[in-house]
């Protein structure tokens, strides 16, 4: 495969760089300094000290001393955190002298809040500073909020939702807008594995991802075209302290689909050298509930690696990152007997009968004939430069993402669907401190994208490679009370589809894709195209510190998004979706204008947030069924609603509330309370020809979305435990009745409340450091029957008109878990 030879050549790279940097290096730099509670002025030992531009960090030892060595020059922002005490951060520079002290004083806190983000910065920056909608959730929520996958475990937050296709087929949406409008990132670098498809999930191993960081909105002029709703950064896990080279085994397991997952992960830290590992493994049956019973080919059997190498020179840092995920994954198509509703499998290509699914295949591990399998594959290189009082930062990567949809009973190993997308990603920044600090970048970034369609039998897309450019921008100041960030982003996309003409195999019969016709006069399937779009974007944000708990945020921001490859070109089948779709050549790109208000009240027992945003956007692309001439389901294929892309405007508004308490005497007790909504509105809708008043709400809106979660925070005096907490959750969905009910698009969801149970603690050995850290959930305890309205599945009705009071499929009943680590030290 082509990624392996990127693997080496970036490794060569790495290594020369690092061989040839002891020829000019100069003195390198020795940060110290001591940790202590800023009331008691006690030590705090195990206190972390973090620089998260260099990718590197401490523990405190048992008297509050800190040392981090082999440290390059510049100016860097660094992060103290410590459980119990409010996280802080301070600039500190490392120029002229070999040894920089810098002590830091935590006061005692609560609330528990992530003080630092790098996602859309040009250099890490506090949280509470930054005019940039955006939030931040580390390790100990991830931990605590599990899912089957990534994107599920972050559809708490308020803002967040997914569409999914199971348990593990999650698609992130931010207020109520996914697909190419969110930009996933993983540790800065771009996800590329077919976004535009409704069940192409996120390629990244849960299990290694130690922290997120979410842009809610165009607010970033980082990214360019596909981050115009927002961003997620996926976070892995950063390199052991100093010093250290540590390990840890998780074990993982859960009741409702007996999900089984293994991970482990080695790193070391020495000499300005730092390397990570993790090799991880899950699977599981078909998830359950109590109508469907097991919900037929929902399961799968995921394997990941990754890698990461970390080197710090007295010039900068460098940085090489290497992952691999394979993903075999059933696909439902919830076909069920019209008599006893059992579900029903495909077995010959002409289908003309399907037989129950036996209940020994519903209980097995073992993928069926008909399911998907992914691979990605990524090598990623990323420098940062010092030149005085700049930095130069440069990243390059290369992807393979490897999708094949495995469709045909009688010939198991011939993939319906084959997708083989090739990606360069480049990103150039040059960031400067001016006069009186202000902090200014320039950058260009882009990526060289081919996506091959041609070795399949059935062909939604065609071939095409596209090339994608921007130059941009930002510059931002702090004063006392004020910082001001503002900055312009140019993009340009040039793209090219291939022709693509079909002609029979002669031994299956299955359609063979060819660049050239099979005989004179023959038509293409999709004919040769040529596409060329460009955007201005820019964002103007103020905060303003009203108090030293208070703090006031603004933003106006304008996004941009060019089409994509569905949008502009299907015309089949899409395997695994039950759907013929149809796109539009003529589209144009998006363009939105959102204004963002933000309030943040932060007190050692008391924290608040409020957002409220207007998203307007213009050419505003989504799916709408196809009727005839009847106002029945179009059918082109039988068995495959039709849908067709569609184009109007829209607007989008709404808010997030969070409200997180330890009420005074109480500090063990923590209460907190989430609250979001969105409304969307197709301003086109007053037009009969987009649908009249009955497409007046835009498709696929999440509900107000609300939870409560009781927390107890146990400290044990004569036992060895540590961080041990009990938590209970009542997560609510209100009815979604604002839905698009023209040509049959969707149907309205009734609401729905959850509740949640979450407990963990770490077991100490003799000298106090953990060796066992173990969690346990209940989600659903009461075993809820529900449909989530971005649920996919809910639409899998074979017999729309069967009286019987259940339709379509229904999402997860009860599930249990446990979740038990074992770090050590080598």
């Amino acid at each position: 495969m082509k990624w392996i030879y990127a693997y080496f050549l970036g490794l060569w790279i790495f290594t020369i760089a690092a061989t040839s940097a002891k020829a000019y290096a100069v003195q390198e730099n020795i940060l110290t300094g001591k940790v202590v509670d800023s009331l008691t002025q006690k030590p705090l030992a195990g206190a972390t000290v973090f620089i998260p531009d260099l990718h590197t960090g401490t523990i405190c030892d048992a008297n509050g001393h800190y040392t981090i060595n082999h440290l390059p020059a510049g100016n860097y922002l660094v992060e103290v955190r410590f459980l119990g005490y409010k996280t802080i951060s301070r600039q500190v520079n490392l120029r002229g002298e070999k040894t920089t002290v810098a002590n830091f004083a935590l006061p005692p806190s609560l609330i528990e809040q992530s003080e630092v983000v790098i996602t859309g910065q040009s250099r890490s920056t506090s949280i509470r500073n930054t005019p940039i909608p955006i939030i931040a959730v580390g390790h100990r929520y991830l931990e605590e909020n599990i899912g089957t996958n990534i994107i599920g475990s972050l559809t708490k937050i308020p803002g967040i939702s997914a569409v999914t296709t199971g348990p593990n087929i999650s698609k992130p949406f931010i207020r109520g807008l996914g697909y190419n409008r969110i930009l996933t990132l993983y540790d800065g670098q771009r996800q590329e594995d077919q976004q535009w498809g409704d069940e192409h999930g996120v390629a990244v191993d849960e299990y290694n991802i130690e922290r997120v960081e979410i842009i809610k909105g165009p607010a970033s002029l980082t990214y360019g075209s596909d981050a115009m709703a927002g961003v997620i950064n996926l976070i892995p896990t950063q390199p052991a302290p100093e010093g250290k080279t540590i390990g840890s085994l998780l074990n993982e397991y859960q009741t409702n689909d007996n999900l089984i997952g293994n991970s482990l992960m080695f790193s070391g830290n020495h000499n300005g050298f730092a390397w990570v590992v993790r090799g991880s493994h899950k699977m599981a049956k078909d998830y359950r509930n109590k109508v469907d019973g097991r919900v037929y080919n929902t399961r799968f059997q995921e394997t990941d690696f990754s890698g990461a190498l970390f080197k710090t020179f007295s010039w900068g840092s460098s940085r090489l990152d290497l992952t691999y995920f394979d993903d075999l994954q059933g696909i439902p198509d919830g076909s069920r007997d019209s008599a006893t509703r059992r579900f029903t499998k495909q077995i010959t290509e002409a289908d003309t009968f399907r037989p129950i699914v036996p209940t020994s295949e519903l209980n097995s591990y073992r993928l069926p004939v008909i399911h998907q399998h992914i691979q990605h594959a990524r090598i990623y290189w990323a420098n940062g430069i010092n030149i005085g009082q700049s930095e130069l930062k440069l990243n390059l990567g290369v992807e393979q993402s490897l999708r094949r949809e495995f469709s045909h009973p009688q010939y198991p190993s011939i993939p319906g669907l084959y997708l083989i997308l090739n990606t360069f990603t480049y990103d150039v920044k040059y960031n400067i401190t001016g006069p009186n600090d202000w902090q200014t970048s320039f950058g260009l970034n882009g990526m060289y994208q081919h996506n091959q369609v041609t070795r399949g039998t059935e062909f939604i897309i065609p071939s095409y490679r596209e090339w994608d450019g921007g130059l941009f921008a930002m510059t931002q100041k702090s004063w006392e009370k004020w910082t001001l960030l503002a900055g312009l982003r140019l993009d340009h996309r040039n793209f090219h589809q291939y022709a693509l003409y079909t002609y029979p195999d002669p031994v299956t019969g299955f359609d063979r894709a060819s660049t050239q016709p099979s005989s004179p006069g023959q038509q293409p399937e999709f004919n040769a195209l040529s596409h060329s779009y460009s955007g201005l974007s820019g964002s103007l944000g103020i905060s303003y510190r009203l108090t030293h708990t208070l703090t006031l945020k603004a933003n106006l921001a304008r996004g941009y998004r060019s089409p994509n490859i569905v949008e502009i070109s299907a015309n089949g089948v899409h395997p695994g979706t039950g759907i013929y779709q149809i796109g539009n050549r003529n589209f144009k790109p998006e363009f939105s204008l959102e204004q963002d208000l933000g309030i943040s009240y932060a007190s050692e027992h008391v924290s608040i947030e409020l957002s409220a945003f207007n998203n307007n956007i213009q050419h505003y692309i989504y799916n709408a069924k196809v009727l005839n001439s009847e106002g029945q389901d179009s059918i082109i294929v039988p068995g495959n609603q039709t849908f067709i892309y569609r184009q109007g405007h829209a607007r989008l508004y709404g808010g997030e509330m969070h409200v997180d308490i330890h009420p005074h005497p109480l500090d063990w007790l923590h209460l907190e309370s989430d609250l979001s909504t969105v409304y969307g509105l197709n301003l086109d809708a007053s037009h009969q020809k987009f649908g009249g008043d009955s497409a007046k709400y835009l498709p696929f809106i999440p509900p107000l979305h609300g939870l409560t979660e009781i927390r107890a925070n146990i400290h044990w005096k004569h036992l060895p435990l540590r961080n041990t907490y009990l938590a209970f959750q009542v997560e609510y969905y209100a009815s979604q009745n604002r839905v698009m009910l023209a040509y049959n698009t969707e149907t309205p969801t009734p609401g729905y409340t959850l509740f949640n149970i979450n407990a963990g603690t770490e077991l100490l050995n003799r000298k106090g450091q953990p060796f066992l850290q173990i969690g346990l959930f209940a989600d659903n305890i009461f075993n809820r029957l529900y449909q989530n309205h971005l649920s996919r599945l809910k639409y899998m009705e074979p017999y729309p008109n069967d009286p019987r009071p259940y339709h379509g499929i229904y999402n997860t009943g009860r599930n249990i878990g446990i979740r038990a680590t074992i770090p050590f030290s080598l």
